[in-house]
């Protein structure tokens, strides 16, 4: 019976082993099967279990249950052929079960791809970008306007006419820095944009922050 799932009951696993035997000719036609109790003892389940083992190959055409005698195998081929549906529906189950996984791994894989066709797309974007201007760079000096504050909040495209494209910080570098970057002293700004908008940036993070007194 190993070859049976698990979740399979108990009794039709049992109806399924007897089946095998009889097609195996370990038990033949007209021959009367053990008695409950020995089967039961046999399979360790209980009389019950075996009773309902009978119920179902009787129902398939493959034994015969008389109350007074027991229990008769009445055919070979029926017993085949209940072996067969229970394989074909098990294999019905195994293709279900791949197609069900593949639809998640298709789902998965769909995933992927939209992810690396926006990465694509934003890499298109940031050429675009690089091809209206040269690159530049600038240190945040100290006392600087926009030290603790973020890109977004600088508006820095609005003000000065130039995209960042990255942001040096001692040994790390910050690709595509997003619009809550928030810069600190010493930051070396990396962006692109055209020679007369420079000096626009320059003057933008040279200025001084306002001391309050």
């Amino acid at each position: 019976m190993s070859t049976i799932k698990n979740k399979t009951p108990r009794y039709i696993k049992i109806a399924l082993d007897i089946a095998r035997r009889i097609d195996n000719l370990e038990f033949k036609e007209g021959a009367k099967l053990r008695g409950r109790s020995t089967l039961a003892s046999e399979y360790n389940v209980s009389p019950e279990t075996i009773r309902r083992s009978a119920s179902l190959l009787e129902d398939m055409g493959v034994v015969i249950i008389t109350q007074k005698s027991g229990i008769f195998i009445k055919s070979i081929k029926k017993a085949r052929i209940f072996l067969e549906k229970f394989n074909e529906k098990n294999n019905l189950d195994e293709t279900r079960n791949a197609i069900k996984q593949l639809r998640i791994e298709k789902e998965n894989i769909e995933k992927k791809i939209d992810e690396n066709i926006d990465t694509l797309l934003e890499y298109f974007m940031q050429q675009k970008k690089i091809n209206l201007g040269s690159s530049y760079e600038i240190p945040v000096p100290i006392q600087s306007n926009i030290i603790k504050k973020t890109i977004n909040e600088l508006q820095f495209w609005h003000n000065t006419g130039a995209t960042i494209t990255a942001i040096k910080r001692d040994y790390e570098l910050f690709i595509s820095p997003g619009p809550y970057f928030e810069f600190i002293e010493g930051d070396i700004i990396c962006f692109i944009c055209t020679a007369e908008n420079y000096y626009k940036v320059e003057d933008f993070v040279n200025k001084k922050a306002e001391i309050l007194s």
